[in-house]
């Protein structure tokens, strides 16, 4: 781990994901940006329908992964954006489809594929790394690049704490 990297969690199902999701959902504030990385199968799909379940997603089965159609967007207790910039060929193309706006509604704003888009994406941002460590095992990194989300991350140490 990094010295920014406050919170490791492993986690050996897909439903445990989840609940490392939800933790995170729950705890996220209007305005707030993660960034995920993970290669294909690592769980970054499973991750944010968990972070969707936290935001009360009211049509929870319709979180999958946007690949084709780059955002999805779903009401819940906060908006969320769910973006996927494997199809993106850089920063650029992610200004194009309105990244301002989406980073303005006050949602929260969910990237999956994070380092493809890296320079657009704020610097105060939850990082989270999904790392295959196994048939059924993932490993979660979780670290932070600025003060709101540093204080994300202590919500969500405190959350799944409390589990």
């Amino acid at each position: 781990m990094d010295k920014k990297t406050k919170l490791e969690l492993l986690s050996n199902s897909e439903a445990k994901t989840e609940a490392i999701g939800r933790a995170i959902g729950a705890a996220v504030l209007a305005g707030d940006v993660i960034g995920l990385r993970g290669e294909l199968g690592a769980g970054k799909t499973r991750l944010v329908k968990g972070i969707a379940l936290g935001l009360d997603v009211t049509e929870y089965e319709k979180v999958k992964s946007p690949t084709f159609v780059i955002v999805r967007e779903h009401p819940g207790r906060l908006r969320l954006f769910h973006v996927d910039a494997y199809r993106l060929s850089g920063a650029a193309e992610l200004w194009g489809l309105g990244w301002e706006e989406m980073l303005n509604q006050g949602g929260l704003t969910v990237v999956e594929w994070a380092e493809r888009v890296a320079e657009a994406l704020p610097a105060d941002r939850l990082n989270v790394e999904l790392e295959i460590a196994g048939a059924n095992t993932r490993r979660v990194r979780m670290s932070w690049g600025g003060t709101e989300s540093k204080d994300l991350l202590g919500r969500i140490r405190k959350r799944w704490s409390d589990k």
